[in-house]
């Protein structure tokens, strides 16, 4: 029987992130795209790792890649070993990037915070990512490869939100995007009771954002108004702006949402809907670019007055209540 390999004196980091983001994607090629390599790159340092471990960590298959017993084994000690890395980088002011989810392109809230905090930090880098959704977004920041988002804290599965803690930004007020000739597209304001009779989009069967779909489910309840069924999921601006002009749906939007050829955005009233927005992060999280994050996000709040609810305002009640216990 040979004898085992002998452990290597020295393990580089970053074949152990080689090894966990196609542990994590299961695919070579999602793998590399997320670290931003070659695949024949990635391919080449998972085959250093396996030899400097003496162990077979996935069966490569042309139809899938599994992880070996050994593979599995290697999972928890490849995370605790980077976090650990990254922790102490962090303690001496060399963190690596901070990856923030900004859900779409145009949004003014998550994109003025991370503005801000880039300003707070110059030295530090806050990348920017687009999962378009914040329960998207939630389940690869408990995964370790996102790190902050920003939305409806609230509106998460209570299996998620374990994992993570946030801080309120906004109550954003919501809008309704109407086609240019629709009836309702000549009133500088849309009140909800204009909307009865209406089919609304907000986002039904997209994985990444039910947050959303069920804000706006409790917002039309007992006010006639349906929530449109799943449409064609679009990726992209481009893609989105022809599904709607295809369906001609109003949209349930924010007063921020950026412009649409084609469409008008009207806010709504009576009462004036609002969209809860925090920053959310991976509960334990240590990393000076995510305290320059909150400060940011506590900055602007404060200046704009984002977390003073009018009068008139609509919220859930269990938003209500998250919002305020971590306000």
């Amino acid at each position: 029987m040979p004898a085992p390999a002998p452990a290597p004196a020295h393990l580089d980091p970053r074949l152990l992130r080689c090894f966990l983001a196609v542990a994590e994607e299961l695919h070579f090629t999602r793998a590399a795209a997320r670290l931003y390599v070659a695949q024949q790159a990635l391919s080449r340092d998972v085959r250093r790792l396996e030899r400097e471990l003496g162990a077979e960590l996935f069966v490569r298959t042309t139809r899938q890649v599994t992880l070996t017993a050994d593979g599995e084994r290697l999972v928890p000690y490849a995370r605790r070993a980077l976090q650990a890395q990254d922790d102490l980088l962090a303690a001496f002011g060399q963190a690596r990037p901070l990856l923030v989810d900004l859900n779409s392109p145009g949004l003014a809230t998550s994109h003025r915070v991370l503005h801000r905090a880039r300003e707070l930090a110059p030295d530090l880098e806050l990348m920017a990512r687009y999962e378009s959704g914040l329960t998207g977004a939630a389940g690869e920041i408990v995964a370790g490869r996102l790190d902050a988002s920003f939305g409806r804290f609230a509106g998460l599965d209570p299996a998620l939100r374990a994992g993570l803690d946030h801080q309120p930004v906004r109550y954003e007020p919501m809008a309704v995007l109407l086609p240019e000739d629709h009836p309702l597209a000549a009133q500088e304001r849309v009140p909800l009771a204009a909307l009865a009779g209406e089919t609304v989009y907000a986002g039904a069967g997209n994985p990444r954002t039910p947050e959303w779909t069920d804000l706006a489910h409790q917002l039309f309840d007992g006010r006639g108004i349906t929530v449109a069924p799943p449409a064609p999921l679009a990726v992209g601006r481009e893609e989105f702006q022809r599904i709607m002009a295809k369906t001609r749906c109003p949209v349930l939007a924010v007063v921020d949402f950026p412009a649409m050829p084609g469409a008008v955005l009207r806010p709504l009233i009576d009462p004036v809907p609002l969209s809860p927005v925090s920053v959310v992060w991976r509960k334990g999280l240590v990393h000076p670019a995510l305290d320059a994050l909150r400060r940011a996000a506590a900055q602007v709040a404060a200046e704009e007055g984002w977390l003073r609810r009018p009068s008139d305002g609509w919220i859930p009640a269990i938003d209500s209540t998250v919002m305020y216990m971590h306000n």
